[in-house]
């Protein structure tokens, strides 16, 4: 049996321009939620570079590059100008393990790391001849090596630096910053008659967030594995080969000179090893605020669906809501999210995520009684907030996919608002609308 609404267009047109306000006015809260989170957020990144720069923040190693002094040409006093050429090692290998913890100051918490790394190469003697170099001009006995490490707070062992079986002295601080700006430097005299030095070393470093490498050798290798699964492979440079699990990951990168834009040796200033740099950045599972932040987003959508299913019951069942019912809800909706930021800050996001929406799902449920005056209306207001926050959370957990089911819910909702109306007489023509029900009557 079909059923016949009469509804007065201006009675329509007046609650719709009302609910139109009161979602604009709306805007206002939800921004200033918004905010809120912002500045949350920006108290835990202060906090986070607090305690870096204690620990150490992001960590990149570069070199060891090969650093031999050249007398060059003299000054108008007759000084003699000392230049420098560096060299890259023809292979680069990297084995590290990374350990990850947590460090937490007031409400807020930071992920910090100890690294262990094994790292060794090989150097040619330096072919000082391509770089126009001649034999009288190049300094052997000075020859010193260059490690760059960005936190020097951050090394946790003495260093040693074995060159073919021998330890080399380690100082502190770099003699020459063309091409690192902090590190270590390694006194290392060559000797013209050996070909080939290798040399080896092991680094703790501490450091935060990230860790990353220059691939400086010809051959590259960097092996790096660690506990904590929730990561992503940053930088220039993908890994050739990665695992990633319940257990932890597992990356390896196989980097030769031909994929990054310098070259192995040159004479001056040079900075470009920082663009070759890649790594691995640790993160926490979930990110509350990231989290929050994102539920905001759909703060106008909840709101506009609640007054959509408000007026659809306005309409169908013809129980008038008034506009301050309507914004005491929309308050409500937004009060949710206030909740999920205050509570995630002490318990887990997808428990914080349960309490504030149980709780406002309850909270507007038995208002909604006062509205509708029917416990069965309201129990259904209840089912149909306790959808829409199930809905959003699946949202929330499935990033790259938000897009597509956050089209697919609106067109589904479009599609249910559209059936529900599709009988309303929104022009209220009775004649027209009891000829319409005659015709299927005959029809029947």
């Amino acid at each position: 049996m079909k059923t016949k609404f009469d509804i007065g267009v201006n009675m329509i047109f007046v609650k719709v321009i009302v609910v139109t306000v009161l979602i604009a006015v709306m805007l206002l809260p939800i921004n200033l939620v918004r905010s809120l989170v912002e500045e949350r957020e920006g108290n835990q990144k202060a906090v986070q570079d607090e305690i870096s720069q204690k620990w150490s923040g992001i960590q990149t190693i570069s070199g060891p590059v090969l650093v031999l002094p050249v007398l060059s040409e003299t000054d108008k006093n007759q000084n003699v100008i000392t230049n420098y050429a560096y060299f890259l090692p023809d292979s680069f290998n990297v084995e590290g393990n990374i350990k990850t913890e947590e460090r937490s100051r007031t409400l807020f918490k930071t992920l910090l790391y100890q690294s262990n790394l094994h790292v060794s190469g090989t150097f040619s003697l330096p072919d000082y001849a391509k770089l126009n170099i001649k034999p009288e001009q190049v300094m052997w006995d000075k020859a010193f090596v260059l490690i760059g490490i960005t936190y020097l707070q951050g090394i946790k062992n003495k260093i040693v630096f074995n060159v073919n079986g021998k330890p080399q002295i380690v100082q502190p601080g770099i003699k020459n910053n063309s091409c690192v700006s902090s590190g270590v430097t390694v006194e290392t005299p060559l000797d013209p008659a050996i070909n080939s030095y290798d040399f080896n070393f092991e680094l703790a470093l501490n450091g935060s967030e990230g860790l990353y490498f220059n691939p400086v050798g010809k051959e590259s290798t960097i092996h790096l594995k660690s506990s904590w699964n929730t990561v992503s492979f940053d930088g220039n440079f993908l890994p050739t080969e990665r695992t990633v699990n319940k257990d932890g990951f597992d990356a390896k990168w196989d980097i030769f000179d031909y994929n990054r834009n310098y070259v192995q040796m040159w004479v001056g200033d040079n900075d470009v090893l920082k663009s070759s740099a890649l790594g691995v950045d640790m993160k926490f599972p979930v990110d509350k605020y990231q989290m929050t932040m994102r539920s905001v987003k759909y703060a106008i959508m909840f709101i506009v669906f609640t007054f959509v299913v408000f007026f659809l019951v306005e309409l169908l069942s013809r129980k008038r809501i008034h506009p301050v019912q309507y914004l005491l809800v929309s308050s409500g909706l937004v009060i949710f999210y206030v909740l999920l930021l205050a509570i995630s800050e002490h318990l887990s996001f997808g428990l914080s995520y349960l309490i504030s929406s149980s709780a406002t799902t309850i909270l507007i449920s038995l208002y909604s009684i006062t509205m509708f005056r029917s416990t069965k209306q309201a129990g259904m207001m209840g089912l149909f907030l306790a959808g829409l926050y199930t809905y959003l959370y699946i949202v929330l957990q499935l990033e790259n996919l938000s897009l597509l089911f956050g089209a697919i819910g609106l067109f589904i909702a479009l599609a249910i608002v559209m059936f529900v109306l599709r009988r309303v007489n929104w022009y209220n023509d009775d004649n027209k609308s009891d000829q319409i029900a005659d015709e299927d009557s005959n029809h029947n």
